[in-house]
């Protein structure tokens, strides 16, 4: 049996803060950034993986992963979903790392960076792409993936079951489907905050051309600004093209509600993060008070626990799940059942770097063998740093298209990994210049 014999970790980040792509109401200046993580085998392929990060901060997150190091070196390469449930539960569970937690934060993320990577080392083996590896596996194997621990008063492993074994009809033709047609997708790259408001309208026209029926402009720098830059989107989108606004956790509770009646003549269709990303009971009150608009948030919430109590108090209407923020692929197996129990779409979180290439992944898992649902579902897209991995996404006419190569599509270039390195590589000392 092959066994893990080495991990590497890399702080990777790219300079996007140059050009203000990503910029938002509180992050005004990212740097797009990477805590990359490789697992070597003794037989076979390797696998990779990463916590996504906006910059400073990334040392500390690639410092969390090398702390994972004793606890993943020399085991056997995990090959089954059986296996993969136990390395979630081994680097989950530890007794005194989980302190740090517990599964939140740095640590928590640390901990989905490595089973990231171990998923994607599996499906290689498997000769598979991630979603398709997920969807291949049996009920019986997926509730086996997944810790319910604190979702039983939401959700249980029967009720899981129920869900996964009633999608089991048709699930060979919705998997044609996904690798015929793709997937569904939304642009925020017409809607960064810093852009100028001829870049936001060229953009915007332009994604409308290339085939998106959604777009999303970020909110929450000031008021007068907001409603001028989303009257030049509705103008230069039409009617017909839902315009999604995200407020990056920006306000208390009574000003996300005083904003978003003041942008409501502009039909936004959802607000996203409008406030702290822990405050169920906020997000509640907003969903009540500016309904039909929508609460969108995910990106941020930091386990599968919040998200049931979430979706408990009804405090979301779309469900934005994040591939690096929660324990790996296991939980957000989790989250994907619960948003389907309440019946609830999942529009997850991307961009970044990285996020797109590995959200594509639950997604189409979701749709094959979960929900067996796309209504009013779709992955955000934002056109940028794609060309450094080498399964990266890629959008057509509006919808992501099916990754066919194995593993969780994570994996960077070398040459990327030598030029971005952070402090020493050459983008970061000069040397390119």
């Amino acid at each position: 049996m092959p066994h893990i014999v080495g991990m590497d970790v890399l702080d990777v980040r790219f300079p996007t803060s140059r050009e203000l792509d990503g910029s938002d109401a509180m992050n005004p200046d990212p740097d797009y950034s990477a805590a990359y993580v490789v697992l070597h085998a003794d037989e076979g392929p390797d696998g990779y993986g990463f916590a996504f990060t906006i910059g400073r901060g990334n040392d500390v997150q690639a410092a969390a992963i090398r702390a994972l190091e004793s606890h993943v070196v020399g085991l056997p390469v995990p090959q089954d979903a059986a296996a993969l449930a136990s390395l979630s539960q081994q680097l989950v569970g530890d007794s005194q790392l989980r302190w740090l937690g517990p599964e939140k934060g740095v640590a928590h993320m640390a901990v989905g960076a490595v089973v990231n990577a171990a998923w994607d080392l599996a499906a290689r083996r498997a000769d598979k792409p991630v979603w398709q590896f997920l969807s291949d596996m049996t009920p019986e194997e997926i509730v086996g993936l997944v810790d319910f621990r604190y979702l039983t008063d939401a959700i249980t492993p029967d009720e899981a079951y129920e869900i996964l074994n009633n999608a089991q009809a048709g699930k060979a033709e919705r998997a044609n489907e996904i690798l015929a047609n793709g997937y569904r997708a939304y642009t925020t790259s017409p809607g960064w905050l810093g852009y100028s408001d001829d870049k936001l309208v060229r953009l915007s026209k332009q994604a409308v051309a290339d085939g998106f029926d959604m777009i999303k402009l970020k909110v929450g720098g000031d008021l007068d600004d907001d409603i001028r830059r989303l009257r030049l989107a509705r103008q230069a989108v039409g009617d017909d093209i839902r315009i999604a606004v995200d407020a990056n956790q920006r306000w208390d509770v009574g000003i996300a509600v005083e904003w978003m009646r003041a942008l409501a003549p502009f039909n936004p269709y959802w607000i996203e993060e409008p406030t702290s990303p822990d405050d169920i009971l906020g997000h509640q009150a907003i969903a009540e008070q500016i309904a039909p608009i929508k609460v969108a948030t995910g990106e941020h919430v930091q386990n599968r626990v919040v998200f049931k109590q979430m979706l408990q108090a009804k405090a979301l209407g779309v469900l934005q799940l994040d591939a690096a923020r929660v324990g790996g692929v296991n939980e957000n197996v989790a989250i994907l059942l619960l948003a389907a129990k309440f019946g609830v779409p999942v529009c997850p979180h991307a961009g970044g770097v990285g996020l797109c290439e590995l959200v594509r992944h639950l997604s189409m898992f979701d749709y094959v063998a979960v929900s067996a649902s796309k209504a009013d579902r779709a992955i955000e897209w934002v056109d940028h740093l794609h060309e450094h991995f080498t399964d990266p996404a890629i959008v057509r006419g509006g919808h992501y298209l099916a990754p066919r190569k194995p593993g969780f599509s994570a994996r960077m270039h070398d040459a990327t990994l030598r030029r971005y390195r952070f402090p020493d590589g050459p983008e970061w000392t000069g040397e390119n210049s």
